[in-house]
This record gives structure tokens, sequence and C-alpha cells, in this order.
């Protein structure tokens, strides 16, 4: 009995010290300003010019700089890791923003991303060779036999415009030759120097990015032919991006050149300046891609 009485007093006891205690609520935070709204993300993908370290360094500037200037939109920089998936991630309409190379672009128009402009200038978009400076290759007829490595089958100026240079010049790139579709820029350029290829092509750009990243390696190797030149990548968006944001981004482009810093983010970007274009700017694709193919191969395997 004792020790029940002894139980109901202790309850009792902490039953009143539980009413008594204070009640303690969330800590009220107080601000001048109401409370910012969550910006909107979109994805900007460029297609690989470069292996995605050497992406970022080149283009994050571009976008740090474009955040800088739209209110209510942030943009992160997307690397792919080759050029099937940076093709499969736009045709399944993944990003909202693309930096594509021309054959690329009229691929993405065909799902609704529309040019904005045409990033650098038109007469740097061409395809050029390189070998090494021992090499025995001096007429386009010495390749017969030999290898040739390009980026990716889909590379417009590092393959498709350099395989019509040499339909041009006299070689089948199906019967004379052996083509070697190695991922990359870089890695078509390091495939001559470590003589695994006779010539690489690519175009300028990374070959300029290459002679700064590995001096060495470049002193050995030399650009031996180049193709015409025929309109450069372009900067597309997505259709369901507002207008008003898509006008800021186009804005924001066109202006880089005239400021110093606008002028340090082409160069790191190796290009001279971003132009006007659209859509039907990039006709002349069509029609160049239409001759490739019936002369030369596919474009895509079937």
């Amino acid at each position: 009995m004792r020790a029940l009485t002894t139980f109901i007093t202790l309850l009792g006891l902490t039953l009143l010290t539980a009413c008594d205690s204070p009640h303690v609520d969330k800590e009220l935070q107080y601000s001048n300003a109401p409370a910012q709204k969550l910006k909107t993300t979109y994805r900007l993908a460029v297609h690989p010019l470069h292996n995605p370290q050497k992406l970022f360094a080149a283009y994050q500037p571009l976008v740090d700089r474009i955040n800088s200037q739209l209110h209510g939109i942030h943009i992160e920089l997307e690397a792919s890791r080759d050029y099937q998936a940076y093709e499969q991630k736009f045709r399944n309409r993944e990003v909202e923003l693309l930096l594509p190379n021309p054959w690329q672009t009229i691929q993405a128009i065909k799902v609704g991303y529309h040019v904005i402009a045409m990033a650098g200038d038109a007469e740097d978009f061409k395809g050029i060779f390189i070998a090494r400076k021992d090499s025995a290759i001096k007429e386009v007829a010495d390749l017969e036999g030999k290898v040739v490595s390009y980026p990716s089958p889909t590379a417009l100026a590092a393959a498709i415009m350099p395989q019509y240079y040499l339909y041009m010049n006299g070689i089948n790139i199906n019967r004379d030759i052996q083509n070697v579709y190695v991922g990359s820029q870089e890695s078509s350029i390091m495939n001559v120097y470590l003589g695994k290829s006779a010539v690489g092509a690519t175009w300028p750009p990374p070959w300029r990015s290459f002679q700064k990243d590995h001096p060495a390696e470049a002193t050995k190797l030399k650009v031996i032919w180049e193709t015409p030149s025929l309109i450069n990548n372009s900067v597309m968006v997505r259709d369901d991006v507002p207008a008003n944001v898509r006008e800021q981004i186009q804005n924001i482009l066109l202006t880089l050149a005239q400021t110093s810093r606008g002028m340090a983010i082409l160069n790191g970007m190796e290009m001279a300046n971003m132009h006007t274009a659209n859509d039907d700017s990039y006709n002349v694709v069509r029609d160049y891609i239409k001759h490739f193919e019936e002369v030369v191969r596919p474009v895509e395997s079937k």
C-alpha cells in the first residue's frame, strides 16, 4: 500500500512539472525582404568538343556570365561522354539549351529546338588534317591503305567535311582507307602523335587548344590539308523556354564582344564572336549533308 501511495505521488509531481514546462517554438526568422523564390534551373549541353574537364574550363565562364544577368533563372553546364550520348540527349528533349554542331543543329530543329545564335565565325568552321612532321604523307593519294582518325561519324567539321574532301580528291573512304572514330577531337589528334593513325581529322578550335595544352606534342605535328568552310556551331533553345528568357540569353550572347570580360570568355572558348542566326541559316547544312550521303556514306548507321 505504501508503494502504491509513493507511485501516485511521484506521478502527480511529474504531471505538474510537465504542465509548468514552457512550450518551445521554432525560432522565428526576421528579414527586411520577402523570401527568395526558388530559381528555375535550365541545363546547357555543349557537344563533345573537349573532354569534360576541358569543356567546363572553356564554357563555365560563359554560363557564369549568363547567370549573372538573368533573374529567376539558373543555368547549369552539362557535358556528355561522347557524340552519341549527346545526340540522344537532345532527341529526348532532356535539356533546355544546346550548343551543337551544324549537323546536330538540323537534327535538333526536328524535335523542337530553335537557333538563337551562331557560335563563332563561319570561316573558322572547316576540317583540317593533322599529320606528324616526319610523316611520309604528302599527297591525298598517299593515304591509300592507311588509318585516318576522327572524333565521331557525326562530327561535321572533323569527319563529314574531311571525308568529303578526300572523296573530291580521289579517295573512296569506304574502300581505300581505314576510318577509326576515337570519341573526341583531342583523341583524334593524339592518335596521330602516337602513330596509331597516319592522319587525324579535327577543326581549328580544338587544334588551337591542343597546341596550348600540349605544346611538346604539338611541335611534332602539322596541318597538311584543310577543307572549305561552311557555317559554325549554333546555340539553341528548346521551344518551351519562355520567349523573354530566350531573348535575354540571345542578347547576352550577341553582346559578348562589346566588353573586355566578354572577349575573355570568347577567347576561352576559342571563338572570335557570337553572330545573329536562326533556323533558316542552317539550310545550307541540309543541302551539304544530302549531297554527302548521296556520294560518300550515310551520316548515321541505319
